[in-house]
C-alpha cells in the first residue's frame, strides 16, 4: 500500500486543512468540497486525513464495519449474533478512506451478486460494494464535478438516509452506509448539481500560493517524502500525533459546548440575509462553530468562533443573483460585516440571551 503524505507536513492551505479537521471532530457536520487550481494539495490532503483519524472497533466478520455497541446492527451481524448466540468477536480498525474513481460502474459503487461464487458454487450472495467499505468513514470523490449523474442521484439518496438498498439480480440487501463525503475538483471543468452541493458542510477555495519561499517550501518536502517515503513520515510522526490528539480531546469537549441563542440568533440573521434555502445551513454554521471552539480549545462559543468558519458554511449555498456579479466569498463577507459587524465591531442583530450564563459573541 502507498504511504500517503503527512498531513502535518501540508503547507500553504490552512483553510482547507482547517476545515478537513473540524470535520474530523465532528463528522456530523456533512463533509468537506475543495474547489481550485490543479496542483495544489487538494487530493494530497484529503488522502492523509487517514492519519489524524484514531481506529475504530469494528464487529470482525462484518462486512460494513458495524460498531459492535450499535443498537441497530446490520442483517449479517443479527444472523451471526443469532446464530452463535455469543457476543461477536470484535477488532481495531483504521477509519476508511474510499476512493470512488470516476470511471466507477454502479456495480462496484452499491454492490452486486458476487459472480464468481454464483458461477463456481451455485451461490446466490451480495458482494458488497464501495458505499459498504465507506460505512463510518470518509468516501472521497476527486474532480467530484465530472461525476456521472446517475451516481450523483444514487450518492444523494445513500447520503440522505444512511442506507444502501440494493435490488437486482433476485437481490434485495439493505446495509449501512454512514459516511462523510469529500470531495474535490476545478471549478473550471464543470459545476456540480445543487442537490449535491448542499450535502457538503464545508466548501473550501484553493489557489496557488503566490509568496515565493512558501513556494520553495512545498517543492523542497514535496520532493523530500518522494524520495524517502518512509523516512519522511518518521520526521513527521511527532506532529501529525500532536494533531491527532488535539483532534481527540476536541472530540470530548464538544457535549460540554453549549452555544447561547444570542449566537443562534446571528447564525439565523446571517444566513436571512444571504437568503440560503432551508434550514440545513443554520444547522450546520451550529454545528461547524461548536466544532472550531473544541479544536481551539476554547471553554465557550464565541462570536469569533462563528466569524472564522461562516464563509466555508455559506460561500456554496448562496442563489446567484443576476444583478450581483461578485464571488460567492465576497458577498458572505458582506453580509458578515452588516450582520456579525466588523472584527471588535458589535453585532448589528445581536441580541440578550435569555439564559443566564448562556455564550455571548
Amino acid at each position: 500500500m502507498a504511504l500517503t503524505f503527512p498531513f502535518a507536513a501540508i503547507v500553504g492551505q490552512e483553510e482547507m486543512t482547517l476545515a478537513i479537521q473540524v470535520v474530523a471532530v465532528d463528522p456530523s457536520i456533512g463533509g468537506v468540497l475543495v474547489l481550485g487550481d490543479r496542483g495544489t494539495g487538494k487530493s494530497t490532503a484529503v488522502r492523509a486525513l487517514a492519519d489524524l483519524l484514531p481506529p475504530i472497533q469494528v464487529v470482525q466478520a462484518c462486512p460494513y464495519g458495524c460498531d459492535p455497541a450499535a443498537k441497530n446492527p446490520c442483517a449479517h451481524c443479527q444472523a451471526a449474533r443469532a446464530a452463535s448466540g455469543k457476543k461477536l468477536p470484535t477488532l481495531e480498525r483504521p477509519v476508511p478512506v474510499v476512493d470512488l474513481p470516476l470511471g466507477a460502474t454502479e456495480d462496484r459503487v452499491v454492490g452486486a451478486l458476487d459472480l464468481e461464487k454464483a458461477l463456481t458454487q451455485g451461490v446466490k450472495e451480495f458482494a458488497p460494494g464501495l458505499l459498504a467499505q465507506a460505512n463510518r468513514g470518509f468516501l472521497y470523490i476527486d474532480e467530484v464535478n465530472l461525476l456521472e449523474d446517475h451516481l450523483v442521484d444514487l450518492l444523494i439518496d445513500v447520503a440522505a438516509s444512511g442506507e444502501n438498498l440494493v435490488e437486482r439480480e433476485g437481490l434485495s440487501v439493505r446495509h449501512p452506509a454512514r459516511f462523510v463525503l469529500v470531495g474535490s475538483g476545478n471549478p473550471e471543468e464543470g459545476e456540480l448539481r445543487p442537490q449535491l452541493l448542499d450535502r457538503f458542510g464545508l466548501s473550501v477555495e484553493v489557489r496557488t500560493p503566490q509568496d515565493l519561499a512558501l513556494r520553495v517550501q512545498v517543492i523542497k518536502r514535496r520532493d523530500a517524502f518522494e524520495r524517502d517515503p518512509a523516512g519522511f513520515r518518521a520526521e513527521w510522526e511527532a506532529a501529525n500525533q500532536k494533531l491527532r490528539k488535539n483532534i481527540l480531546k476536541a472530540r470530548s469537549a464538544l457535549e460540554r459546548l453549549e452555544v447561547g441563542d444570542d449566537l443562534l440568533h446571528l447564525c439565523a440573521a446571517l444566513c436571512q440575509k444571504l437568503g440560503t434555502d432551508g434550514l440545513r445551513a443554520e444547522l450546520t454554521l451550529l454545528r461547524t462553530t461548536r466544532a472550531m471552539a473544541a479544536l481551539r480549545g476554547a471553554k465557550k462559543v464565541t462570536l469569533a468562533h462563528l466569524r472564522e468558519i461562516a464563509p466555508m458554511v455559506l460561500r456554496h449555498r448562496l442563489r446567484r443573483n443576476p444583478l450581483d456579479d461578485t464571488g460567492s466569498s465576497v458577498r458572505v463577507q458582506r453580509a458578515m460585516d452588516e450582520v456579525l459587524g466588523g472584527d471588535g465591531a458589535k453585532p448589528a442583530h445581536a441580541v440578550a440571551s435569555p439564559q443566564p450564563g448562556a455564550a455571548r459573541g
